[in-house]
């Protein structure tokens, strides 16, 4: 039987089970524990938040994945600014991951984007997991964070294509984005006993993260 797959926005009720999800998904990968399914927890109290591109994936009635939006906004060298969105976290349940369930979701998110009038996305990750899906390099759209530089770890896609060309840009994520990991670690020991440790992702990300794109 073919599985029946749907996409819709996140409930109340389902809640703890993204928290979950998002929490198995992370867990050691960037970080002995994590801090994203604190992150989910507070992000959605926060005015940044858009409601609407809290979306959900199900598969066979079980929600197996989740994507969450927030705004953000990129400043030109005139001082104007220019709101656009990020996302973060995308996570799918381990067993289900690599099997197309985290493009689906980001692909029907961007659609809800367009239809709510936003024409860029900006996020930080690695690379190899969102190339595919668009995204470039920041340095590409002359997209910096403070202080002129451009992570490795940020990436763009032109919802519309044209949104961003001819202007310098310094990007500004939404205040809810800087987590505190002691504040997450105090959270996670509340929960279900995972057990933290190293593993080599976590220094494939800090390299990653600690890395620039030089001047073109």
């Amino acid at each position: 039987m073919k599985p029946q797959i749907s996409i819709r926005n996140e409930r109340i009720d389902d809640y703890e089970t993204v928290e979950r999800i998002t929490r198995e998904a992370f867990y050691n990968l960037y970080i002995p524990g994590c801090i994203e399914h604190y992150l989910v927890r507070i992000m959605r109290e926060h005015e940044d938040f858009i409601p609407e591109l809290d979306l959900v994936l199900e598969l066979d009635g079980r929600v197996i994945g989740n994507i969450m939006y927030t705004k953000a906004k990129l400043t030109d060298g005139d001082g104007d600014t220019k709101e656009i969105l990020t996302f973060g976290p995308v996570c799918v349940l381990p067993a289900y991951q690599r099997m197309g369930y985290g493009k689906m979701l980001m692909e029907h998110s961007f659609k809800k984007a367009i239809e709510l009038g936003y024409d860029t996305i900006v996020i930080f990750g690695s690379p190899s997991n969102y190339v595919s899906r668009g995204f470039k390099s920041c340095r590409r759209f002359n997209i910096a964070v403070d202080g002129g530089r451009y992570p490795a770890a940020m990436m763009v896609k032109e919802l519309i294509p044209g949104a961003l060309a001819g202007k310098n840009w310094i990007y500004q994520d939404s205040p809810v984005m800087a987590v505190s990991e002691e504040a997450a670690r105090r959270y996670d020991d509340t929960l279900e006993k995972m057990e933290r440790k190293y593993q080599p992702s976590q220094e494939e990300f800090y390299i990653l993260s600690h890395s620039f794109v030089g001047e073109e």
